[in-house]
């Protein structure tokens, strides 16, 4: 059975990658758009949130069968379209990681709110200046992956987001049949060779090149985490393969984990701890390890470090 379904777009904390990844689609679009009458997508089309000419006192979104949301939650304006998307959609839809782990910007989860704006709106190249507090949203204290703030019916990963999983969920929307999202991790679509025994027992560093053959397939190339590169395979989610591999290892470099964790819940830091330990390597070699953290920091996975102001120590 075949509908036409109304579609909601809005994007948050976010940099349009997931809105490109749709249009990365292809062709495939084009047959999708027949099904799809969009009724709201400020990329796209001139629909204001407040009313063409700004008329209205509240934020409004049309009613829709299928809300599309991309991009954390940062700020108060966020959460008041966020809600607004949740009332008018029957069906919301978290799109990319920043929406589903909180992503990139949820890196700022390691420090408190105001010592970040200080950090961005004063720095010791420039003239120093007040952070915006004037006809601008009030920030939050942290960023926010959307179903931290309302109840959201599907999760689509990714930075950005695989086309093809974008055009197989609508396509299932659009039918009404069911449809399964990637459940394994990138190690169980990755074709590298492993022998169960890494080559060094400390971390090398990403900049480091792996040991392949360039004029040879990745299923000739020895698993990345064995050769002690921060492989995040074992801990992120599956998405990405294309052409036999995911896309990283098809370029010859480590997997750095942007599709968030297997599991909803799980948590990407403690996992890879625990991968590593299992591969013989000493996980205290690595520096900085918050960084495995770097797009699934929402959820109180981030929590922030304590630092000094005028010799006392804070949180």
């Amino acid at each position: 059975m075949t509908l036409t379904i109304r579609v909601a777009e809005e994007w948050l904390h976010s940099c349009s990658g997931c809105e490109i990844a749709i249009l990365n689609t292809g062709e495939s679009l084009l047959e999708l758009l027949e099904h799809l009458d969009i009724v709201h997508m400020p990329v796209l089309m001139d629909h204001k949130l407040s009313g063409q000419l700004g008329e209205k006192e509240q934020l409004t979104v049309p009613e829709a069968d299928v809300g599309i949301v991309s991009g954390g939650v940062a700020n108060e304006e966020h959460v008041e379209i966020l809600l607004e998307m949740r009332k008018k959609c029957t069906t919301l839809i978290a799109l990319g990681t920043c929406a589903t782990h909180g992503g990139i910007p949820a890196m700022a989860n390691e420090w408190p709110m105001q010592q970040c704006l200080t950090t961005v709106f004063s720095t010791p190249s420039t003239d120093s200046c007040s952070v915006p507090d004037q006809e601008v949203p009030l920030f939050l204290d942290r960023v926010y992956a959307t179903d931290e703030k309302v109840a959201v019916d599907i999760l689509i990963p990714g930075c950005p987001p695989d086309p093809d999983t974008i055009k197989h969920v609508l396509t299932a929307l659009i039918q009404r049949t069911e449809f399964k999202l990637p459940s394994k991790s990138v190690c169980d679509t990755c074709p590298t060779v492993r022998k169960g025994k890494g080559e060094t027992d400390k971390v090398r560093r990403f900049l480091d090149n792996a040991d392949y053959r360039a004029d040879q397939p990745p299923d000739t190339m020895r698993c990345l985490l064995e050769q002690g590169l921060l492989c995040m395979g074992p801990v992120t989610a599956a998405g990405c393969a294309r052409h036999g591999a995911p896309q990283c290892i098809t370029a010859r470099v480590p997997c750095r984990g942007c599709f968030g964790p297997v599991r909803q819940k799980g948590n990407q830091l403690l996992d890879m701890m625990n991968a590593l330990a299992s591969n013989g390597i000493d996980f205290k070699s690595l520096i900085d390890r918050k960084s495995l953290l770097r797009f699934s920091g929402a959820h109180g996975r981030i929590r922030k470090r304590r630092f000094k102001v005028k010799g006392i120590r804070q949180r």
